[in-house]
């Protein structure tokens, strides 16, 4: 069976910058592989045209560039909020406001956004709500491992259940 629309993937890989002697970014081993519902739309579109078609034990490789990834850095994506709006019951909770950590918001929509805390000033917090990725050329190798039908449940759920999958 091959890797397509409506097939459940199970499938190791490298993620690094570049290319094959990039940075590692990410592995994911036969311990604990990557167990995913194909073609929901979910993964990167290139990332799936890739996989799309393969056999089980059929190694893979390829790179994206940062238009095909997650986008070109975008400097208008980097604010200045009110340090203000960080506070609980009249105090800024300095677990969470510390520079590197990733902090979900909401957007003007109250759609979930992450943001990543650049700088706290006296009265503001500098963030960067770029994905951690953006302006990056990716580069994944990597195995499939399985490929098996998914089911109506999985399908109507648009995920994976059981070994890898969720749990309800």
């Amino acid at each position: 069976m091959k890797v397509g629309k409506n097939k459940v993937v199970t499938l190791t890989y490298t993620l690094r910058f570049d290319d094959n002697n990039g940075e590692i970014i990410q592995q994911v081993n036969e311990d604990r592989p990557f167990v995913h519902l194909f073609g929901n739309g979910t993964l990167l579109p290139v990332f799936e045209t890739n996989l799309d078609g393969l056999d089980p034990d059929t190694q893979f490789e390829f790179g994206l560039g940062h238009k095909e990834g997650y986008g070109e850095f975008n400097e208008e994506a980097i604010i200045e909020l009110e340090k203000s709006i960080f506070e609980k019951d009249g105090k800024v909770d300095e677990e969470l406001l510390k520079i590197g950590n990733m902090i979900t918001m909401q957007d003007q929509e109250g759609n979930p956004i992450d943001g990543r805390v650049l700088e706290i000033k006296s009265d503001k917090v500098v963030m960067d709500f770029n994905h951690p990725l953006a302006g990056k050329d990716l580069h994944f190798s990597g195995r499939v491992i399985d490929v098996r039908d998914a089911s109506n449940e999985e399908n109507s759920h648009g995920h994976v259940h059981g070994d890898g999958g969720h749990h309800h």
